[in-house]
């Protein structure tokens, strides 16, 4: 098993998710720390193809991922025979976490772009958290409407921009492939009502979602600096604020 605190991301460092790995990793070292567990229980919650189910495999822990699509999860197997690990998929949404998984069992629950688009947030976030063991932990990312707005706005669509700000979904309008965006302040207040603490909150891909991919491909070592641009802007108060998506821990 590898060491939790390394400060190596598993696998090559993505600028995307660079400043939730950092998060992960610190996080779980607290948790093995408490606990005395190396092997800690983890639920991936609409983990997918398992981009982060995977790395957290390979770290020793145990994950299992619930998605409601059956070629996501095979999709997944694949990925996790490739590295070697085994990850446990579990066909389901988001609602039948309470049938498929016992309460009080599990260390962390991943719950990243998913309150976006199920039914009831409110209701699938609470269903995570009854998940937890004491001292547990949910992962909360979602889509930040402020960054919707301004790339909105980038692109020359300064109505769309305009009605982001104004709608309490934070949506552009009715093509939009998002039911709903989050705010800082409505992440902290969903977390309170599932009876979780929450945490810090991060912005995460503040600058990697407006700089051309041609910029990253071209220069060496760009990617890196990128990534160091982002860590740095991650708690920055007024950057965090404008990041495409947002990421908190709720603790239980």
């Amino acid at each position: 098993m590898h060491a939790v605190g390394t400060s190596r991301q598993p696998g090559a460092p993505a600028v995307r998710t660079a400043v939730v790995w950092d998060v992960l990793r610190a996080a779980l070292a607290d948790r093995v720390a408490v606990t005395g567990r190396d092997r800690l229980d983890i639920v991936d919650a609409g983990g997918g193809t398992g981009g982060f189910a995977v790395p957290l495999a390979a770290l020793g822990h145990t994950v299992t991922v619930v998605d409601p699509s059956p070629d996501s999860l095979a999709a997944l197997e694949r990925r996790a025979a490739e590295a070697g690990v085994g990850v446990r998929a579990l066909q389901g949404d988001a609602a039948d976490l309470g049938e498929l998984l016992p309460a009080d069992g599990t260390d962390l629950v991943l719950c990243h772009s998913v309150l976006e688009y199920v039914e009831d947030p409110g209701g699938a976030l609470a269903a995570m958290a009854r998940l937890l063991r004491e001292g547990g932990m949910v992962s909360v990312l979602a889509a930040n409407p402020l960054a919707a707005a301004l790339h909105r706005s980038v692109s020359g669509r300064f109505d769309e921009a305009l009605k982001v700000l104004g709608d309490p979904e934070g949506r552009w309008g009715d093509r939009d492939p998002t039911p709903r965006r989050f705010t800082r302040e409505s992440l902290v207040r969903l977390l309170g009502a599932s009876d979780l603490r929450p945490g810090e909150v991060h912005g995460v891909r503040v600058f990697a979602d407006l700089v051309p991919s041609r910029l990253l491909d071209g220069e060496p070592g760009a990617a890196g600096a990128l990534i160091a641009l982002e860590q740095a802007a991650a708690e920055h108060p007024v950057l965090r604020d404008i990041a495409s998506q947002l990421h908190i821990l709720g603790h239980r």
